[in-house]
């Protein structure tokens, strides 16, 4: 039976010793409250279904957030780990000041209804709404700090409530193609940059498929000129690859391997300054790519489109999806499907000369 006593601050402390289970202490305002819930837990532990809930009613979700970015996400690839540190304000804005036991399916479909509206980034009286792709990772990342609570803090919790909550659609993929006038802008105003190195950049991305992220962190030691190819170790999916170069790609890495202005000691393909610690890190071109897009009239051209151009180009010079998965490092034959959307003009060649010619009639 449990004991229910009167503390000195005038609540009732409920207290419940059962062999086989750790000793359950909750205070109450009410004496009838700290009864009703002793016999409850009292019941869950006969029935097998007892859960230890005061760690995750002590526990604030700004206290587990902070805890997940400190043990959790140094574990991941540098890509990831940004993310997940952008993805957390919102979350933490959110939910910071609940108690990981009072995060309720039904709270966690609220936020995902809200951010998707755009409510809370209204310009001029008109919502702006998100993109279903960035609350998708948003609750990817919310279900996975729960998934860790409780197998690895010791958080007991009944059930997890992200894994009720249904997951926005993803969006169609873009279908970005960049024409030929647009290439031709775009290529000349990165020639006219003062840093070569973001001509090498976005001219190796049109070429080779390679994402800005596997550019950008490229080591001296995975460009192997002679024999044509990139071997590429921290990629998106976690498969290390090898991408081989055109003609025109293995001229652009030899430029870029003999630029005068390496720093001796740099293994960096493309560096960027010193930081505060005297390390350099990877040449930070984003700021530099966004001005040029809007001098440019681009402003709806992403760096990853280039992806989707080169991908799609292999794909139009008569490579099977196997080969071009191969280069560009896509798991799925679906995933891959997203990225090579042909022109259809560039079809009609094509369709002329393979089709069958039609059966005369009678």
């Amino acid at each position: 039976m449990p004991t229910i006593v009167k503390t000195e601050w005038g609540t009732w402390k409920a207290v419940i010793r059962k062999t086989g289970f750790p000793l359950t202490i909750k205070t109450f305002r009410l004496k009838r409250d700290a009864e009703d819930w002793a016999r409850t837990i009292e019941d869950e532990m006969v029935r097998g279904m007892f859960i230890k809930r005061a760690p995750s009613e002590r526990m604030t979700f700004d206290t587990a957030m902070k805890r997940y970015l400190l043990e959790v996400t140094p574990t991941k690839r540098p890509f990831t780990q940004q993310g997940e540190k952008q993805r957390a304000v919102a979350l933490t804005v959110h939910f910071g000041k609940y108690a990981l036991a009072g995060i309720t399916s039904e709270l966690i479909a609220s936020y995902r209804d809200n951010r998707l509206a755009g409510e809370d980034r209204a310009r001029d009286g008109k919502a702006r709404p998100r993109a279903a792709n960035t609350v998708r990772l948003e609750l990817a990342l919310l279900g996975h700090l729960f998934t860790v609570a409780t197998k690895e803090w010791g958080i007991s919790l009944a059930v997890n409530p992200v894994l009720n909550v249904r997951r926005p659609a993803p969006g169609a993929g873009r279908n970005r193609r960049l024409a030929e006038a647009e290439e031709a802008k775009l290529l000349k105003a990165v020639d006219a940059h003062s840093n070569p190195m973001l001509r090498w950049i976005v001219r190796i991305a049109i070429e080779t498929g390679m994402r800005s992220s596997e550019i950008a962190t490229l080591q001296r030691s995975q460009v192997d000129v002679k024999r044509r190819v990139v071997r590429l170790i921290e990629t998106k999916n976690t498969l290390p690859r090898t991408v081989p170069l055109t003609r025109e790609a293995t001229k652009l890495f030899r430029e870029a391997l003999a630029n005068p202005l390496r720093p001796e000691g740099t293994e960096l393909v493309f560096f960027g300054e010193p930081g505060r610690d005297d390390k350099r890190r990877p040449y930070n071109f984003n700021k530099v790519w966004l001005d040029i897009k809007a001098r440019m009239g681009l402003k709806d051209l992403r760096f990853h489109d280039l992806r989707h151009e080169a991908v799609s180009r292999f794909v139009e010079a008569g490579l099977s999806d196997q080969e071009v998965s191969a280069i560009s490092g896509h798991k799925s034959m679906q995933m891959l499907k997203r990225y090579t959307h042909l022109r259809a003009e560039d079809l009609v060649g094509r369709l002329d000369g393979t089709l069958l010619p039609k059966r005369k009639l009678g």
